[in-house]
C-alpha cells in the first residue's frame, strides 16, 4: 500500500512539473531576480536545420541586461540567443556569433521576431512588427538539435550556468518557433496575434517544465 501511494505521489509530482497546455492569453511571470527560476521548453527536433523564426512577447521594466530566449546544445551554449544588454542594444546570436540591433526603447509590452537562414546568413530582428536593418552571420551553418531551450535565464552551460544579473523579471508569452523564415506579411500577422502553425514551439500546445518561482497568469496585453 505504501509503495502504491509513493508511486501515485511521484506521478502527481511529475505531472505538475511537466505540462502540455494551451497557453493562449496566458504568460509566464518571473516576479523577482533569481538564478534558479526558469522555464524549460521541450521541442522535437530530430536533425540539424538551416533556418528559424522565433517570436515572443515580453513585458518588463528592467534597465539591466537580460535574456529573452536561450537555445543551447552540448557543443554550443549560445546556439540561438536573443539577449538585451544594459545599454538597450539587442543581440541575435547564432552558434556563438553575435550581431546587434538598436531598436527604440519603451516600457510597454514589446513583440520580437528574430529570423535567420543558412543559405545567405541573413538575420533579421523585428520589433513590434517593424524590421531592423538586416545583418549577416554564420552563412552555411547547420543548427544543432537535442537542445536545451530556456526562458528567463541565459545558459552559460548546457541547461545551467545561470546568472541572476541576466535573469528576466517580468512577463513573457506568445513564444513560437519555426524551422523556416516567416515572410514580412506573416510576421506582421503574428505580431497582431495571428499564427502560422509553428512546427517547433507552439504556444497553443506547449510542452514545458517550470523551475523555481515562475507563475502562469493572464496576459497583460491584448
Amino acid at each position: 500500500m505504501e509503495k502504491l501511494l509513493l508511486c501515485f505521489l511521484i506521478i502527481i509530482s511529475l505531472s505538475s512539473a511537466f505540462s502540455q497546455t494551451d497557453m493562449s492569453k496566458k504568460a509566464f511571470v518571473f516576479p523577482k531576480e533569481s538564478n534558479s527560476s526558469f522555464v524549460t521548453l521541450t521541442a522535437q527536433l530530430r536533425r540539424p536545420f538551416t533556418a528559424f523564426t522565433v517570436c515572443l512577447r515580453v513585458y518588463t521594466d528592467l534597465t539591466r541586461a537580460y535574456s529573452l530566449f536561450s537555445y543551447a546544445t552540448r557543443a554550443q551554449y549560445n546556439e540561438i540567443l536573443l539577449f538585451r544588454s544594459k545599454n538597450g542594444i539587442y543581440s541575435v546570436t547564432v552558434s556563438g556569433t553575435d550581431i546587434i540591433f538598436k531598436p527604440p526603447e519603451r516600457s510597454a509590452p514589446m513583440h520580437f521576431c528574430m529570423t535567420w537562414e543558412s543559405s545567405s546568413g541573413i538575420a533579421e530582428l523585428w520589433v513590434d512588427g517593424k524590421p531592423m536593418v538586416r545583418r549577416s552571420l554564420k552563412r552555411g551553418y547547420y543548427l544543432g538539435t537535442e537542445a536545451s531551450i530556456i526562458l528567463g535565464q541565459e545558459q552559460d552551460s548546457f541547461a545551467g550556468g545561470f546568472d541572476k544579473n541576466q535573469s528576466l523579471v517580468g512577463d513573457i508569452g506568445d513564444v513560437n518557433m519555426w524551422v523556416f523564415v516567416l515572410s514580412p506579411d506573416e510576421i506582421s500577422t503574428v505580431c497582431a496575434g495571428g499564427t502560422f502553425s509553428p512546427n517547433v514551439l507552439d504556444w497553443r500546445v506547449l510542452n514545458y517544465t517550470v523551475h523555481g518561482e515562475v507563475f502562469t497568469k493572464p496576459q497583460l496585453w491584448s
